[in-house]
């Protein structure tokens, strides 16, 4: 059976207040056009669909045209895929069942009453069955009413929710079975500070949301989404795909692609990376504003210029702008400067959390974790 793997399609997201709508539509026919040639017999997308819960009716249309068109190149393939933090679950989850009956399964809620269960969707191949688990994002105050709370009556870590959801399942080791999941998972003896992240992801305060990867062993694969560089959590069965096309500057460079899983019978599996060209990649261009502008290309650029002496402000943005169409931003580094160190300006942004912290006083754990709780809320919010 042959799988293609995606995740973090971030659809309708503004790069630097510009709209990527067009390079959306172009590498989302790539994929089509891919898929058309590879035939793949499941295609799942392992979250963030969209960049805003409520996306815009641009974004709604590229959506659509761009399953419609998976749908015509793989009639008899299954696509599944769950919702990421991004999205609005209620919204991924409309016509769920409607939809199941033409070989598309938008799953939007994670399991929320003791009756239900991880949305289960079994594919048959030469080998038997192969078991698809499709586990949206869960926030543990999400499925208190499966998992349980705290002695206090405190929500659960998302490690503990997360590990309680996958272990109530009953999973036959003896078949196939793969995860779509949507979470932050970290390898064993890894600090979440340790994992490389994009500036567009949502991050929380202490790294609340941290699950350990170690309850993703039980699956022959896992299809991971959330994290946006592709990554593999220290074997390449349990697997992060990243985005299609770059998000933001911190991912200039990346090589991204769709992951082709191919599972034979038990115990054998294999991946392969399909890379995946942009219609304009994200690039950071460093030098002297003379040599910059040498470079000159229609890509979505950063300039980082060295000069350490004063420019013509007005000319300089013109004549870069000439030479990148789709110029970001300008950076100046390496410039004389005013000594201000005896201001006590800080150097770095102060976190939110220490400050609040300090105008507090003393608090306890619980009013700490509280206070975490509504920073990451209202993050998630202004994001």
């Amino acid at each position: 059976m042959k799988i293609f793997h995606l995740s973090d399609l971030h659809i309708g997201l503004k790069l630097m207040n510009r709209d990527l709508g067009e390079d959306q539509r172009y590498i989302l026919g790539e994929i089509v056009r891919i898929a058309a040639e590879r035939s793949p017999d499941a295609v799942v997308i392992a979250g963030d669909i969209y960049d805003r819960p409520v996306p815009s009716a641009e974004a709604v249309e590229i959506f659509d045209a761009f399953v419609s068109s998976l749908s015509e190149a793989l009639p008899k393939a299954e696509i599944m895929m769950i919702s990421g933090n991004h999205d609005s679950a209620a919204r991924v989850n409309i016509f769920r069942s409607i939809l199941r009956k033409r070989k598309l399964h938008m799953i939007g809620h994670p399991p929320v009453r003791e009756e239900e269960h991880i949305e289960k969707i079994i594919i048959e191949d030469e080998y038997g069955p192969v078991n698809f688990y499709l586990l949206p994002f869960v926030r543990p105050s999400m499925v208190r009413q499966i998992t349980g709370t705290n002695e206090d009556g405190s929500s659960l870590t998302y490690n503990e929710a997360v590990r309680r959801l996958i272990e109530r399942e009953s999973i036959d080791r003896k078949e196939r079975n793969v995860l779509v999941s949507h979470q932050f998972y970290l390898p064993a003896g890894r600090k979440a500070e340790e994992i490389e992240r994009a500036e567009s992801e949502i991050r929380t305060v202490g790294n609340i949301d941290e699950v350990g990867a170690d309850i993703l062993e039980i699956f022959d694969y896992a299809a991971l989404g959330h994290i946006h560089k592709p990554m593999a959590l220290g074997k390449d069965t349990l697997r992060y795909c990243g985005t299609p096309i770059a998000c933001s500057v911190s991912e200039s460079g990346q090589k991204k692609g769709i992951i082709e899983v191919t599972l034979g019978e038990k115990g054998s599996i294999r991946t392969e990376t399909i890379p995946l060209s942009p219609l304009r990649e994200i690039r950071v261009v460093k030098g002297l504003f003379r040599d910059v502008l040498l470079r000159g290309c229609s890509d979505y650029v950063t300039v980082i210029l060295t000069d350490r002496e004063e420019l013509n402000a007005a000319e300089l943005q013109d004549r870069l702008r000439n030479a990148f169409p789709n110029l970001l931003e300008i950076r100046r580094e390496g410039l004389r400067k005013a000594d201000y160190t005896a201001a006590d300006i800080p150097e770095e942004e102060p976190d939110p959390y220490e400050l609040c912290c300090g105008f507090l006083g003393d608090t306890d754990e619980a009013e700490r974790e509280m206070l975490k709780s509504v920073i990451n809320s209202v993050r998630v919010v202004w994001k």
